[in-house]
């Protein structure tokens, strides 16, 4: 079983970055490629990004909280926000013509295409994610 680490930062876009480098530094033991790098950063900096913005509506005496595991063969991420969550199985769908040109509303989509495994915790304010190393 591999240790859960924490991190909790406050609802500000700025500490995104800091959570997905500090995943993949801790990822980088296993020697991942490109393109696994390039999942996990942009999943991990989107799922943070949702909580900041669209969970916490950028309020900073909010939290947004990160845990994550290393396996051998995958990493898990869950993060999770203190908004009132979301109906994650209703999304609109942003490849239809009504949705296409719209600035925001892929983040999901994007998070389910790329890691291996996502599952959304009611009321929608916890997201988890797992992608396999191999």
């Amino acid at each position: 079983m591999a240790d859960k680490i924490f991190i909790k930062i406050p609802s500000e876009i700025r500490s995104i970055k800091n959570v997905s480098s500090r995943i993949l530094a801790d990822l980088e033991p296993h020697g991942l490629d490109d393109d696994h790098i390039f999942d996990i950063r942009l999943c991990v900096d989107e799922a943070v990004r949702n909580a900041i913005v669209h969970g916490n509506k950028s309020k900073k005496r909010l939290s947004v909280s990160i845990a994550y595991s290393i396996y051998p063969d995958r990493v898990e991420v869950e993060v999770s926000d203190e908004g009132a969550g979301f109906d994650y199985d209703n999304l609109p769908d942003p490849t239809t013509e009504e949705n296409i040109m719209r600035n925001s509303g892929r983040g999901v989509l994007i998070i389910r295409k790329l890691m291996d495994r996502v599952e959304f915790r009611a009321p929608g304010n916890v997201v988890r994610m797992v992608k396999y190393l191999k």
